[in-house]
């Protein structure tokens, strides 16, 4: 699960997930993301969950990048105790996520495979999303990932 090694404070005040994301709103290393239309709470379990239903329909061809990571800790009291005696115990880690932001990332594969596998993943998270695709504004892009795909074949 994922989680962070340290924090600087054990129990966070929750922070908003209003409004729409600062950065992180085009894609930067793949070809194909899925995208947030709305804000919400994700959970390390849901971005795990998202990721092996990805990597299963690809059949672990092409690459994933997972831009969210879950740094903000989720506390919860356990159930029929009375109120006071302090904030409860860490129950889960979230990532928060503001609309618009691209949560996650695909290259390697067809535009079909990748509009499945991010269908399969965008079920699995507790916000809408949507599926974006990059542009293509220059062949350099292109031919970079071509280049970096052979390198990697000829190694392996």
């Amino acid at each position: 699960m994922l989680m962070p090694k340290r924090t600087k404070y054990r129990k966070p005040h929750r922070l908003s997930y209003e409004g729409k994301s600062k950065g992180n709103l085009e894609l930067h290393f793949g070809e194909f993301g899925l995208q947030a239309k709305e804000g919400g709470y994700v959970n390390a379990r849901q971005i795990e969950a998202a990721r092996i239903a990805m990597t299963r329909y690809m059949k672990r061809g092409g690459k994933v990048w997972i831009n969210i990571f879950p740094h903000l800790a989720r506390t919860a009291k356990p159930l029929e105790v009375r109120m006071g005696k302090g904030k409860g115990d860490v129950k889960e880690w979230v990532a928060v996520v503001k609309e618009g932001k691209i949560m996650f990332e695909i290259a390697g594969v067809s535009e079909e495979i990748a509009r499945e596998a991010l269908r399969l993943a965008a079920h699995k998270l507790s916000v809408k999303t949507k599926f974006v695709k990059k542009e293509s504004g220059g062949t350099s892009d292109e031919n970079w990932w071509d280049q970096k795909i052979d390198h990697w074949w000829n190694k392996h």
